[in-house]
């Protein structure tokens, strides 16, 4: 997978492309669907080359950063996921003011015909583009008449809802992760490096890798989960009871962190490691317990329902 951060990074002889265009946040599975439309045009097309293009940062976040949703997936992760998708290479527009500015002409001579060299462009029917997202599928196919590339519009389909990004927000917000799983197509995940905390889990028996959420990344509401801690260094999977907070039960702690048990292990060295924590199922809400017995208590009972979720 290549990727451009920039449209001066794009090869001056790159040949004709099929491109698709979408903050493509999350990668769920309407963008997969896209995406797989893609590929089988360039087929069609005897194109070698899809192209991906997406924005950073999310174009709320310039036009309107108080309403900005919390970012599903990094750059970096959402590259590889559109990679398994069958996506050759991603262009990353950095949005600002200057970009928001482009009319759809503009983005589409820009973009599409002198960068890429667009053989055809595949998008989601209710693709919007340019200033005060004037451009729609109607203004592609009207352009690509004049400037030698078909416009496919593909028909959003999914479950009892549209798959979108918000859709996977909204559940995550409720700490439904197997509903945002099943949009996404693959368990939600969060990744990061694992922080030296407080060690009181250690101190109760519950030994628990740390890892902060900054507060642009999206993560299930607070709570207990059950699910995977993935070591990326060595990929070795772990089972884990999961949660996700601020710890209401000890005073002082503000910092959002995803904090995994994993299962019966307190031998485990994960400072300084990069790890995945992938969202199974959740058990409960968060609650501040009233003393320490009632806290161990819950944490055992925790474990075990963990342990019946995941088959252990």
């Amino acid at each position: 997978m290549q990727i451009w951060r920039d449209v001066d990074d794009v090869p001056a002889d790159l040949g004709r492309t099929v491109v698709s265009i979408g903050n493509f946040d999350g990668v769920h599975r309407g963008h997969a669907h896209v995406l797989r439309t893609a590929r089988e045009t360039a087929e069609r097309l005897g194109v070698d080359t899809v192209v991906a293009v997406t924005f950073d940062p999310h174009p709320m976040a310039v036009l309107r950063p108080e309403h900005a949703p919390p970012t599903l997936t990094s750059i970096e992760t959402r590259a590889r996921l559109l990679e398994a998708t069958g996506v050759d290479a991603t262009l990353v527009v950095g949005f600002d003011r200057g970009v928001a500015g482009w009319s759809p002409t503009e983005f589409i001579d820009r973009i599409l015909v002198e960068s890429l060299h667009a053989a055809a462009v595949v998008v989601g029917s209710n693709f919007r583009f340019g200033a005060k997202a004037a451009g729609e599928v109607a203004t592609l196919v009207e352009a690509g008449g004049s400037r030698g590339f078909e416009t496919v519009g593909v028909p959003l389909d999914g479950g009892p809802q549209v798959w979108s990004s918000t859709y996977v927000r909204q559940c995550l917000a409720t700490g439904d992760v197997a509903g945002a799983s099943e949009a996404l197509g693959r368990p939600f995940t969060v990744r990061g490096t694992v922080v030296e905390g407080d060690k009181r889990g250690r101190e109760m028996g519950y030994p628990t890798a740390n890892v902060p959420v900054p507060p642009v990344d999206a993560a299930p509401a607070d709570g207990v989960y059950a699910g995977w801690l993935t070591r990326l260094d060595t990929g070795e999977r772990y089972p884990a009871a999961i949660s996700v907070g601020t710890n209401p039960t000890f005073e002082g702690e503000r910092e959002r962190r995803v904090e995994s048990y994993v299962l019966d292990r307190d031998d485990l060295e994960l400072y300084g490691v990069e790890v995945e924590v992938a969202f199974t199922e959740r058990l409960r809400g968060m609650v501040k317990f009233d003393g320490m017995e009632a806290l161990l208590v819950t944490m055992a009972d925790d474990v075990v329902r963990a342990r019946e979720v995941l088959g252990g």
